[in-house]
């Protein structure tokens, strides 16, 4: 739910007011960070050079 929304939920509207969308944020942060670990923890098989069989691996260079 975003702070622009309307809900039957005043309560919770005047504390994103007051506070933030605490839940939208922890949300955006939890998605960059698993995009980040994503792109560190990289379990493919390696590339090689020259094809697919017999080629040199891109890690031996």
């Amino acid at each position: 739910m975003s702070a622009t929304a309307q809900s039957d939920a005043p309560i919770y509207e005047r504390l994103i007011r007051e506070r933030g969308d605490v839940a939208a944020d922890a949300r955006r942060t939890a998605e960059a960070t698993w995009r980040e670990v994503g792109r560190a923890m990289d379990f493919r098989l390696p590339r090689t050079i020259g094809g697919r069989d017999g080629g040199l691996p891109l890690t031996a260079m």
